[in-house]
């Protein structure tokens, strides 16, 4: 059999599955199982495979088919330009919350940043990686969620202290910045999901309560105390909750209030300045 037969099969596997994106996923596979670039494969499209390579290849094709998302069958997700290690313990790093990281930026250099709903590390160690921060801790409920955290620190080199903290519970000292992507679906929204979401990603990594806002109320009300004086708090928020996050944190003292959109125009950032 050919490579390029190969893939054939792959995509044609994944659609019948029902897959979003089969043939992006189905080479996706591909380069994983044979370590190639696309170009290479399209270099070597009558390369001939052994029945062992084809054997792994349609392994992880039929696992793909089951709805297990990509990024756990590699074990990886690209975010900011990095590469961080996912499993089904942690939410997968979305494009969209690179906003959120965008933004943070512009007030984190030479600061504390405190990352609340860690997960697996991604914002508060893409701050740490992009800037020069003074001081970086992530906390998260999970503890399956932080020894992901862990690993992607060891793997990417940086110095983020993660700890274990429902919220602020065992949060100490006050800090410039806060950033938050916490649960924000609405509970009765999530069984609509895609399978890949609903069935492979934590639900305490999605579950925002009845209106979703739960999570929001939480940390605004509690953030006060941990935040300098003049210091950001930074929410990644649902496309229809920008106007009731900002009325919450206008209403809890904090100025400056602003709703962000992403590159799809959908409001995805708030942000705040605490005024002690």
């Amino acid at each position: 059999m050919t490579i390029e037969a190969l893939l054939q099969d792959g995509i044609q596997k994944l659609r019948q599955a029902e897959v979003m994106d089969a043939e992006l996923d189905a080479m996706y596979l591909l380069e994983d199982i044979f370590h190639i670039k696309r170009v290479d494969y399209l270099l070597n499209r009558q390369m001939e495979v052994t029945a062992k390579q084809q054997e792994a290849y349609m392994h992880n094709i039929d696992i793909r088919a089951t709805h297990v998302p990509l990024q756990h069958i590699l074990g990886t997700q690209e975010f900011m330009g990095l590469d961080f290690f996912v499993n089904e313990h942690v939410l997968i790093p979305r494009q969209d919350t690179e906003v959120l990281v965008e933004e943070t930026m512009k007030y984190a250099k030479g600061k504390r940043v405190l990352d609340v709903c860690t997960g697996s590390g991604c914002i508060i160690l893409s701050l740490c990686k992009l800037c020069d921060l003074k001081e970086a801790v992530g906390v998260d409920l999970s503890t399956e969620a932080l020894k992901v955290a862990n690993q992607n620190k060891e793997n990417l080199g940086c110095d983020v202290t993660f700890m274990e903290s429902d919220l602020f519970s065992n949060v100490e000292g006050t800090f410039d910045v806060i950033v938050s992507n916490p649960p924000y679906i609405a509970s009765d929204v999530i069984e609509g999901l895609m399978p890949e979401v609903k069935e492979h990603e934590p639900r305490m990594a999605l579950d925002g309560g009845v209106t979703g806002l739960d999570f929001y109320e939480k940390i605004i009300e509690q953030s006060g105390n941990y935040l300098a004086d003049q210091g950001h708090l930074l929410f990644e928020i649902g496309y229809d909750q920008g106007k009731a996050v900002k009325e919450m944190m206008e209403q809890s003292g904090f100025k400056d209030c602003r709703v962000l959109k992403d590159l799809a125009g959908l409001d995805r950032v708030v942000a705040g300045v605490w005024n002690k």
